[in-house]
């Protein structure tokens, strides 16, 4: 879905606007009702948010769907578990960890997986993130299977994470900040260059643009972003765990995806919200929760086949021509 010019006439950022506004005043209005869980519930959205995402920047933009992502929420997780439990406690150095492991990962990865495309590319990204979950189930040092529980929550000054206020506001600025990082990159060549590889890679090789360089750099990108996921979600936890990268896991943030709208800067936003919120209503209501969960997937791949905040966009962008087609 390419981008169109925003028009302050259109519903567009005004619906962006208010959904980001409503969840910078979560925090007070669990403090009004004296409901701390909503803080927790909805920083568990924000973290999977950034996961989905950065997920987007290969899939919607770019064309490389990847059923490995959570391979990076679990790196991302595991330096911060791993490093704690040797008594390293420094926010900024498990960060840093994070994201040379992710980086690290991403590129010696990439350059094989990136050489293969549809289906192939699809299965070698879900057997690089298997490999790595039975190597956390592996490492008994580091508790297998049972994960590793934090003694305490990084130490990031000058933020106080063992606040779940302070840990909530730091998960939205990073979403703001990944939100506008997409959406300055589809404005510009870079963003083009991948949309012109999602549309026909072939053509743009013809054309003497290095395709594997770029699909390269966002691969990297991406897998970066989702491990700063990682370190915000062992924290919002206080554990770390093999099933952080889980293929289920990577399977669930596709669902955000698609759900929000593919191709969109808010769409992961809107499915990570639409998807959690609805499981954890269905999951008190009944322990059958996944049968209704996937119904109601189901019919809005049906009715609204761009998902959420894609039909919308698309909806939103054909108001916008004809009112310039108009004037």
């Amino acid at each position: 879905m390419f981008p169109e010019p925003i028009s302050l006439n259109s519903p567009r950022p005004w619906l962006v606007a208010a959904l980001l506004v409503l969840l910078a005043l979560v925090p007070v209005y669990s403090h009004l009702v004296a409901q701390p869980f909503y803080v927790t519930q909805f920083g568990r959205i924000l973290i999977y948010a950034i996961a989905a995402c950065s997920l987007n920047l290969l899939i919607g933009f770019t064309g490389l769907v990847s059923f490995g992502h959570a391979l990076y929420l679990g790196i991302g997780a595991y330096a911060v578990g791993i490093l704690s439990f040797h008594g390293i406690s420094n926010g900024w150095l498990q960060l840093l960890v994070a994201l040379a492991a992710g980086a690290l990962v991403a590129f010696a990865t990439g350059l094989v997986v990136l050489r293969t495309s549809g289906m192939a590319f699809i299965m070698i990204t879900l057997a690089f993130t298997q490999m790595f979950y039975y190597l956390g189930v592996s490492l008994k040092n580091y508790g297998g299977d049972d994960g590793i529980r934090l003694d305490a929550r990084s130490q990031l000054a000058p933020f106080d994470l063992a606040s779940n206020t302070v840990l909530y506001y730091l998960c939205l600025v990073l979403l703001l900040a990944l939100l506008y990082f997409s959406w300055r990159m589809v404005h510009a060549r870079l963003g083009f260059t991948l949309r012109g590889i999602h549309a026909n890679e072939r053509r743009l090789k013809a054309l003497g643009f290095p395709t594997l360089r770029y699909k390269l750099a966002i691969y990297v990108l991406a897998g970066c972003c989702t491990a700063v996921a990682g370190v915000l979600l062992a924290n919002h936890n206080e554990y770390t765990s093999p099933a952080y990268s889980a293929w289920t896991v990577s399977g669930e943030l596709i669902v955000m995806v698609v759900l929000g709208g593919m191709g969109t800067v808010i769409g992961p936003l809107v499915g990570a919200l639409a998807l959690l919120l609805v499981e954890e209503m269905l999951s008190s209501l009944t322990q059958h929760w996944m049968a209704p969960l996937g119904l109601a997937i189901v019919a809005v791949v049906m009715f609204a086949k761009r998902g959420l905040y894609g039909s919308f966009h698309a909806w939103a962008t054909r108001r916008e021509r004809e009112a310039r087609n108009n004037d």
